[in-house]
């Protein structure tokens, strides 16, 4: 599916995707090595089991990144101009190998840019959730967006 331009957003619709993601262990791994990640609650299992989870966590950021990386399909593909930011990020449950995450996706607000008449600014908020239904990510995102090209 090919994302929603500016104007095809609903302030107030939740997205409920359909596309949904066990994390491995080797997901974690290569994501801490590739960002340069040595903390040892993501992957040492030895320094893990002392702690008070028992087994390694997955990298927070790769959780961020899979959240937003399973809206796309249904919000933003082929329509953002970029991100502008995100803001109140929480991590409130942890996330474990085997985890499988799924997320929702609100339309929290939208105004057309005041500078570029062809795009506009919608906010959404993110939500990931485990199979067990524990919120264990959010975070609200401002993406910049195109308007739906002109007929003339």
């Amino acid at each position: 599916m090919a994302g929603l331009y500016f104007e095809q957003f609903e302030v107030g619709h939740i997205f409920e995707h359909e596309l949904r993601r066990s994390i491995t262990e080797s997901d974690n791994m290569l994501f801490s090595n590739m960002t340069l990640n040595p903390q040892p609650l993501h992957i040492d299992y030895e320094f893990s089991s002392k702690t008070e989870f028992g087994k390694p966590l997955v990298n927070s950021i790769f959780t961020l990144g899979l959240m937003i990386g399973i809206s796309v399909s249904d919000t933003t593909l082929g329509t953002t101009i970029g991100n502008l930011g995100m803001s109140e990020t929480r991590f409130p449950h942890p996330v474990f190998h085997g985890d499988t995450i799924h997320v929702t996706t609100e339309v929290e607000s939208k105004r057309a840019s005041k500078s570029r008449p062809t795009q506009g600014i919608v906010n959404f908020i993110h939500r990931a959730f485990n199979q067990n239904g524990e919120l264990v990510a959010y975070t609200k995102r401002a993406a910049l967006m195109k308007k739906q090209p002109s007929s003339e």
